[in-house]
């Protein structure tokens, strides 16, 4: 699984100029899947999110995981995350699971988030989204797992 991880003051997405998620402060996190994954990399890489300390304590120290601040996240499918661009101009998405598998994961892997009792936002699978935030920091993290 990819994960791009922004800490945002707030975070919407639209789908047909319409809200369909939204949040204060806390996570947005664009999720891609992977052909090779599974349930155990969704539910590693929702509890190392959650647990990921980057939200500042009381000496101003990024010392804070989402659980610690009760921060929200917002989770978006981008299976772009897998685009291959190292041949040709045209993006390669062999890498990127089959859209039933990718759905069936991005949601195990938002309910992961939720089990640690997170407020979580989606956006909708396989609809063309538009993504607004406003990046706190800028604080941004790429995850490989």
């Amino acid at each position: 699984m990819r994960a791009v991880v922004q800490r945002v003051a707030e975070a919407q997405v639209y789908v047909d100029d319409q809200t369909v998620g939204q949040i204060g402060p806390g996570l947005c996190v664009l999720l891609g899947v992977g052909v090779a994954d599974r349930e155990n990399n969704a539910e590693a890489l929702a509890d190392k999110i959650a647990r990921l300390r980057i939200f500042e304590d009381d000496d101003g120290k990024m010392n804070r995981s989402a659980i610690d601040c009760g921060g929200a996240l917002l989770v978006v499918s981008q299976f772009t995350l897998y685009g291959d661009c190292r041949k040709g101009n045209r993006p390669s998405f062999t890498d990127a699971a089959p859209p039933a598998e990718a759905e069936r994961l991005y949601k195990h892997f938002s309910q992961r988030l939720r089990d640690h009792g997170l407020h979580v936002a989606n956006g909708q699978f396989q609809k063309h989204m538009k993504v607004a935030l406003v990046n706190d920091g800028p604080v941004t993290f790429v995850f490989d797992l």
